[in-house]
């Protein structure tokens, strides 16, 4: 049952002190600026609602690793009683503004680091009608305020010149000593401060200390999805925290790891490595940046996803052998909740053979042409793809298994079917594409449900469609060679250095000569992987004019630049006769050819479906 409770301010910044409030370290860092924290102060002096703080009584399932609040004086090791899920903010801002000995770390309204010591100007404090955020000032970490050119406004770096200002230091609030001896010297400047200084001590000082703070407490007992659930919903930072968040906080407070191995377990360190492994022997999986953690292409979700895959079915076929027949097995399945729960054990036992899975997978993927990031049609479908790698082991061996997992691939491509939610269709895979592969079962989903028509040729236009990177690839997996570069093939070795990429052959300029707005003009029919001087020697020329150019350019025959031109299944008498028509109809038959051969069905051809010879 979730607590209510109202601690006092002052108990609550106790406990911060000494550690008995700590954050999970899933929580992103406090950044509060300045004139943020000076209204929380005003706030607080005046009594108004501040809002409700969240904590967790740690001690049960869900184990975090914890960190003191920043700022705070507390002991390495320290265990703390609780777990602030919500007010971190508020709670870093009053302690260090309220109860530290040192400025606060914040920034100014330019968002530049700066640190400040927070004070209350007495005389506006306990004037009727007065603003209490004009009487809340912040000052410099030398305790010197500065006006324009730098000249010195205020000196308060003693404590006389404090009282002299009436500048009382927010920081003793909490320190009934220290607070004493400011006042014996604030009051022995004149006769008329004793009533200022109890004006004060009644309207801001016993306000302060008497301020309670709504606290919702969670009991230990609460599950660990729905500490996470909570957090998410009364986080108001803007940044939605994720699974890895999560479970590198779960994992680091993992105590038999730690009491096993000497240290934490550190998943951010392990992905990294990972990641980096990985990306750099095949850039298909994009980047990871050491220093700052920024990554491209796979996700570290991505590889939590494949090995809940694997552990789920593995766990699924271990209910099937212990209770045959049995109903209600556990299912399949690599949502939220199942990564959340992931013990620490089985991610160590199965990272590495999901990295392996992921290491074939970028060779595979290198095999069907798919070399870099952006050209990879779905980065989704890599998590299936992995965890059935994984599972398949040793029959990824047998030539009949890589050309099915082809098929397979292709259908989910060219069929589009990883473009949506995508959950459901991982489960599917990854069960009904092993059962097929392994043993003999029925083609998957994927592959039965996957069509490609005709008129979905001719709207390709965009490079973000993963069957518009599908077919490109295609043309570089049957033998395109390059226009002008033509001792070989194009391969993952030349893509770069000739800056190969998707390249009209009917330039922009011929529609505009011939006057034709035809919406032709950007489907992939009128394109191909071409080198950058391939596609300058092309530049605004029709297609008769540019062939011409580049045989006198290289010295060679019609009948070896045709034959050239021939691998990117384009009809080279239509280019030399500058026939657009004829080239898209005779093109789009030889694409949709390409595209059966690799999905293995017929494809919807306009009027009817043509059944692959």
């Amino acid at each position: 049952m979730v607590a209510l409770d109202g601690p006092s301010l002052g108990k609550m910044l106790d406990d911060v002190a000494v550690g008995k409030i700590q954050l999970p370290d899933f929580q992103r860092q406090w950044k509060w600026d300045d004139d943020r924290i000076r209204a929380l102060l005003a706030t607080v002096t005046l009594d108004y609602p501040l809002g409700v703080a969240m904590t967790l009584d740690t001690g049960g399932e869900a184990q975090f690793k914890a960190r003191p609040l920043h700022g705070t004086p507390v002991t390495a090791g320290t265990v703390p009683e609780q777990l602030l899920l919500d007010g971190q903010q508020r709670l870093t801002s009053l302690f260090q503004a309220l109860r530290s000995d040192r400025p606060v770390e914040t920034s100014d309204a330019r968002n530049k680091p700066v640190k400040r010591w927070y004070y209350i100007d007495i005389s506006l404090a306990v004037q009727e009608g007065a603003e209490r955020d004009e009487a809340i000032r912040s000052v410099p970490d030398d305790r010197i305020a500065r006006g324009v050119f730098g000249r010195t406004v205020m000196d308060l770096t003693t404590r006389e010149a404090e009282c002299a200002h009436g500048f009382f230091p927010l920081n003793l609030i909490f320190d009934a000593e220290a607070t004493g001896k400011w006042q014996r010297t604030y009051v022995s400047g004149g006769e008329d401060r004793w009533d200022a200084w109890s004006l004060f001590q009644a309207k801001v000082i016993d306000v302060v200390k008497g301020f309670k703070v709504p606290l919702i407490r969670l009991p230990k007992e609460t599950r660990k999805d729905a500490v996470c659930s909570v957090f998410e919903r009364v986080n108001t930072g803007g940044v939605v925290l994720n699974v890895f968040e999560l479970l590198t906080a779960t994992y680091a407070g993992d105590v038999e790891y730690t009491r096993e191995h000497g240290k934490d377990f550190s998943l951010s360190q392990e992905w990294l490595e990972t990641k980096s492994a990985l990306s750099n022997a095949y850039p298909v999986f994009g980047s990871i940046d050491k220093e700052s953690r920024q990554e491209t292409g796979l996700t570290s979700l991505d590889f939590l996803q494949s090995i809940a895959l694997v552990q789920t079915w593995q766990r699924k076929q271990q209910f099937f052998a212990a209770s045959p027949g049995a109903g209600n097995p556990p299912a399949v399945s690599c949502k939220r909740r199942d990564l959340l729960h992931l013990p620490l054990t089985d991610f160590t036992t199965l990272a590495p053979e999901v990295t392996r899975a992921f290491a074939w997978t970028g060779r595979f993927l290198a095999s069907q042409y798919v070399f870099r990031e952006r050209d990879l049609p779905y980065g989704s479908q890599l998590v299936p793809l992995a965890a059935i790698a994984t599972l398949l082991g040793d029959v990824l061996k047998e030539h009949s298994v890589k050309e099915g997992l082809a098929r397979w691939y292709w259908c989910g491509v060219l069929g589009e079917l990883y473009g949506g939610v995508t959950d459901t269709r991982f489960v599917r895979d990854v069960e009904q594409v092993v059962a097929w592969l392994a043993d003999g079962g029925p083609e998957p989903d994927t592959i039965t449900e996957a069509s490609f028509q005709e008129q979905r040729l001719h709207r390709l236009t965009s490079r973000n469609s993963a069957a518009y990177k599908g077919v490109n690839a295609l043309l570089m997996k049957d033998g395109a060679v390059d226009w002008l570069y033509r001792d070989e093939a194009v391969s993952a070795q030349n893509l770069t250095g000739w800056s190969i990429d998707i390249r009209q052959v009917f330039p922009k300029a011929w529609f505009t000569r011939h006057s034709a707005d035809d919406a032709r003009m950007a489907s992939i029919v009128n394109k191909a992987p071409l080198s950058y001087q391939a596609s300058q020697t092309i530049g605004a020329n029709s297609p008769s004019v540019y062939l011409a150019a580049l045989e006198k350019a290289s010295g060679i025959s019609s009948d070896w630049l045709d034959d050239v031109v021939g691998t990117h299944h384009i009809d080279p008498g239509t280019l030399r006769a500058d026939d657009f028509g004829a080239f898209y109809a005779d093109r789009t038959q030889r694409l949709l050819g390409l595209v059966e051969r690799a999905m293995s069905k017929a494809a919807v051809r306009d009027g009817a479906a043509i059944d692959v010879a």
